[in-house]
């Protein structure tokens, strides 16, 4: 039985995310797939108070990057959008997968609200078929509101809820998006694929379900067993009974973690970064900031056992109630999440403002931390298209301080003067 530190067990995660150094190469299309690929799904969100989610967390793996290159991605047939863990981009690859567990197993207010459409609106649905099939790629501005605004589900427009709903069923999928608005075709002009593997031809939902359990131990890097269902938001939470069948054909390696009363477990496919990190040939070099919806802090119970780290998200707690801000980056720094801070992005202006910066409790930083952190900060800014940075808020005055002193000397060095 392998027994793994605290410190190797997190090396280990972080290298399966493709976050334990700096990217080694600059960006390239071909990359950004790939990234994709590793994670296995990259969430959707909208909030774009500073970059939109699915391309910060691109950014804080990958480094600075033209974004259009995921929207390329989409509309080139190389990713595509589904539930899983929330809305996502997965990898194409993986289509069939995710139109079986969809269709049969998972249980999601927007796949729900789908079916309740299908099953009382279906001249609808046939309608909006036709005109599609008959006028080409919609969007939902391309159909006028009747009544009053709304935004969440039970406030769209019908023609949304429609064209959600045949998403959801599979009989549409995202051909692209035009400022991030979707934009709807037939599935099977989207992923030609389909035509040779309809609804009826996609996998077994136990066998995509098992595979996904697969993936999603692959993509942590090392887990526990009731951290596993959530990485593709199935049901139910894994126990340690369920990973055995896995453990003895070898597909899965148990291994022990200092401090953890429970078993941890490895795919079989990460074993060289297992080997690695035994070694201790695995360094954690790379700061960087991340997402709200990063996979790293998607699970709160998880990056509380590995990173001693305890994330809520607060975009929507109301604000009386925030604790740390409305849009709050994790800082990652050489394997720690060290601190956060909740940033906003000025686009005219060109400034990236700190609206508030907290360490992590109990912790002090380096003069090292202090310009990894700076650096990371002022490299997020200046791909933003903001490159000034303004701290107009922070828990402790003399690291921001600090922080402005770096920020000046890494634009100074920048500049080549």
């Amino acid at each position: 039985m392998i027994e793994l530190t605290l410190a190797q067990a997190r090396a280990l995660h972080l290298a399966a995310q493709g976050l334990l150094q700096p990217p080694a190469k600059t960006a390239t299309p071909a990359a950004l797939c790939a990234c994709i690929s590793r994670m296995c799904l990259l969430q959707i969100d909208t909030i774009h108070v500073v970059a939109r989610s699915p391309y910060l967390v691109l950014f804080s793996r990958l480094g600075p990057y033209p974004p259009h290159w995921l929207d390329e991605a989409l509309a080139q047939g190389q990713v595509f959008e589904t539930w899983a863990h929330e809305a996502s981009f997965a990898p194409i690859d993986d289509l069939l997968l995710h139109r079986s567990y969809n269709r049969d197993c998972r249980a999601h207010w927007g796949l729900t609200s789908a079916r309740q459409s299908h099953l009382h609106q279906r001249p609808h649905l046939d309608a909006l078929l036709d005109h599609i099939r008959q006028q080409g790629a919609v969007k939902s501005s391309d159909f006028e509101r009747k009544d009053a605004h709304g935004s969440a589900w039970w406030g769209w427009k019908d023609e949304k809820r429609w064209l959600e709903a045949l998403f959801a069923s599979g009989e549409l999928m995202v051909a692209r998006r035009e400022k991030f608005q979707r934009v709807y075709d037939l599935a099977e002009r989207v992923a030609p694929q389909l035509a040779a593997a309809p609804m009826t031809g996609t996998a077994p939902a136990p066998d995509a379900a098992q595979q996904f359990l697969e993936k999603s131990i692959a993509a942590l890097g090392i887990t526990q067993a009731r951290w596993v269902h959530d990485y593709f938001r199935m049901k139910p939470r894994l126990k340690d009974a369920d990973l055995a069948p896995l453990v003895a054909s070898g597909t899965v390696l148990q291994v022990t973690v200092q401090g953890w009363d429970a078993p941890a477990y490895v795919h079989a496919s990460q074993t060289p970064l297992l080997k690695k990190v035994v070694a201790g040939t695995l360094a954690a070099t790379h700061t960087t900031l991340l997402s709200p919806f990063d996979p790293v802090v998607w699970d709160r119970e998880r990056a509380a056992a590995l990173f001693g780290f305890d994330y809520r998200l607060e975009c929507y707690t109301p604000e009386p109630k925030r604790v740390f801000g409305y849009f709050v980056l994790p800082i990652l720094c050489r394997g720690q999440l060290i601190g956060r801070l909740d940033a906003k992005a000025h686009r005219s202006q060109g400034v990236f403002e700190v609206k508030s910066l907290f360490m992590q409790a109990g912790m002090t930083w380096s003069e090292t931390q202090v310009q990894d952190v700076a650096r990371a900060i002022w490299e997020c800014a200046q791909w933003h298209g903001t490159p000034e940075v303004r701290i107009t808020g922070a828990q402790n005055t003399q690291v921001a301080g600090a922080l402005r002193r770096s920020f000046k000397t890494i634009k100074t060095e920048s500049l080549g003067i």
